[in-house]
């Protein structure tokens, strides 16, 4: 039996990726964007399904999904980074930011699990962010997005596993996707968080470049998609297992220093 995975942000980085591999291993793969037509032709991926979808929209995501038919696989991947000290973030930002991160991907998820709990099989991928297992100044939004995917995630998971329903939340770290050009910046020219914020930014920017693929993000995806049993959290990259066991075994205050030591934050 053919399995059908929906893969929202489809049409670049880890969504891009993660389509490719699904289709590698013979899923049928439909792939979600803003707008389809305006894919690049070397990125459009033959196989894939490409359908629109505004997870801004939540008409549009219900429209979307009652003629989307079943799906067994959803991943979670569409979102939007964004930056600056939370005295200068714009509250309409924040709030876009959290419909399209948050209220968009678990208004979808809701609308596939009915039928996924019929067919008694069901894998929904969070794709969130080790910023949520390790908040970073000035990414206080976005980092507040990806702890609240990971809350529904964590929590919906004791709901739905008796139904053969795995949620899972995957957390890559630094990744080179270019994501760096695409980040929306909040801060003012005269800001008193203007030179640290620049700072950090510029570390930050400078760690993506160096991270991992997008392609390697999306096998953990495939992993725990197709794990009989997939585990709470998946992490990959910025040396996951080592920083994962620093924060289970180091007091807060001690990983709070070395974050804010590796950014060149004051503390």
């Amino acid at each position: 039996m053919t399995r059908t995975a929906l893969v929202t942000g489809a049409s670049s980085g880890i969504g891009a990726a993660t389509a490719a591999a699904l289709l590698a291993k013979g899923y049928r793969v439909i792939g979600t964007s803003r707008n389809p037509d305006t894919i690049a032709a070397d990125v459009r991926l033959a196989g894939v399904e490409y359908r629109a979808l505004d997870l801004t929209d939540t008409a549009a995501i219900e429209n979307f999904a009652a003629v989307l038919g079943d799906v067994d696989i959803l991943v979670n991947n569409a979102g939007e980074s964004q930056s600056g000290p939370i005295e200068e973030l714009p509250i309409d930002a924040v709030e876009r930011l959290f419909q399209l991160n948050v209220f968009g991907p678990v208004r979808l998820t809701q609308l596939v699990l009915p039928g996924m709990r019929a067919r008694g099989y069901g894998r929904i991928v969070m794709v969130g962010s080790m910023l949520a297992s390790f908040p970073l100044a000035y990414r206080s939004s976005y980092v507040a997005t990806k702890a609240a995917i990971k809350g529904f995630s964590d929590a919906a998971r004791f709901e739905v596993s008796p139904f053969g329903v795995w949620v899972t939340t995957v957390e890559p770290g630094s990744i080179n996707t270019g994501i760096s050009e695409r980040r929306t910046k909040y801060v003012g020219q005269d800001s008193p968080y203007a030179a640290e914020f620049a700072a950090m930014i510029a570390k930050l920017d400078g760690r993506e470049k160096e991270g991992v693929s997008a392609a390697e993000v999306a096998e953990t995806i495939v992993e725990a998609i197709e794990s009989e049993r997939p585990k709470p959290l998946y992490a990959r990259g910025s040396r996951a297992p080592i920083v994962f066991l620093l924060k289970r075994l180091a007091p807060a205050t001690l990983v709070e220093k070395v974050i804010a030591k590796q950014f060149g934050l004051s503390r």
